[in-house]
């Protein structure tokens, strides 16, 4: 059971990173995998999918589209579908996907860029929300700096719910990220709850925003590469969940 024992193998992430594959798991996120333009290499199937109207359309659309466009669907029982989930509630769908080949080189520069950067954040469930917020508030591209979690993390992917399918999301050093700075003319603002207010500088066209680290913030590297360090005027309250708090930074930047 090949397809079986390379999804046991994708929950790690030296595994995704040296085949360039990830795990897609749910109803939801398969739906939005197949109208995704990314490579399906299989799909894993447990009985409870057809147990529901939509698991069974969406098993029977993965069949029709596997012949389609090359993949497998390989049936296997619970027991065997859970030695590979990673769900507590596995809904009998587990697809296997390339991971396309992104990188600052492939971000289409026009007049306009907002570029989020994420330097260190490394909860799973933040990283998919921030994505997920980040394409739906046209952020051109979302990199994420080392210290972040991998973007291909299965929770990640669960909780962008399919963003990233499309939306430009990929893993830079912090170099890279300053010699595209450099580049692409585009400022860098850090953010930091000691910054100046939101509002106090007028964003230019070409601006990269960077949050960081639940815990220690914005790491002193990127910190360097800014010309302004910006806050969030909040009150009553120390802090915000920094997925909160990058989705209103996005939305009072956004282009």
């Amino acid at each position: 059971m090949k397809l079986l024992t390379l999804a046991r193998d994708l929950r790690r992430r030296r595994a995704r990173e040296r085949d360039a594959l990830c795990v897609v798991e749910g109803v939801r996120a398969a739906e939005e995998l197949l109208n995704s333009p990314l490579r399906i290499h299989g799909v894993l199937a447990a009985p409870q999918l057809g147990s529901t109207s939509r698991g069974a359309a969406l098993l029977q659309r993965l069949e029709e589209q596997g012949i389609e466009r090359g993949f497998d669907v390989v049936h296997i029982d619970e027991r065997e579908f859970r030695s590979a989930a990673e769900t507590e509630s596995p809904q009998g769908i587990l697809a296997i996907a390339h991971v396309p080949e992104r990188s600052f080189e492939t971000i289409e520069l026009s007049t306009q860029l907002r570029l989020l950067v994420l330097d260190g954040v490394q909860d799973p469930g933040n990283v998919g929300t921030i994505l997920r917020t980040a394409a739906a508030l046209g952020a051109t591209a979302t990199v994420a700096l080392p210290g972040t979690v991998d973007l291909w993390n299965a929770k990640v992917v669960r909780g962008a719910m399919g963003a990233h399918f499309r939306h430009h999301a990929f893993h830079a050093s912090v170099e890279q990220l300053g010699a595209y700075l450099r580049n692409a003319n585009a400022s860098l603002w850090a953010t930091d709850m000691t910054g100046a207010p939101l509002g106090t500088f007028d964003a230019p066209d070409r601006l990269a925003i960077a949050v960081g680290n639940e815990g220690s913030g914005v790491s002193p590297a990127v910190a360097a590469l800014a010309t302004h360090t910006i806050s969030l005027p909040i009150r009553d309250v120390e802090s915000l969940n920094v997925a909160i708090a990058t989705g209103i930074f996005l939305y009072e930047l956004r282009s």
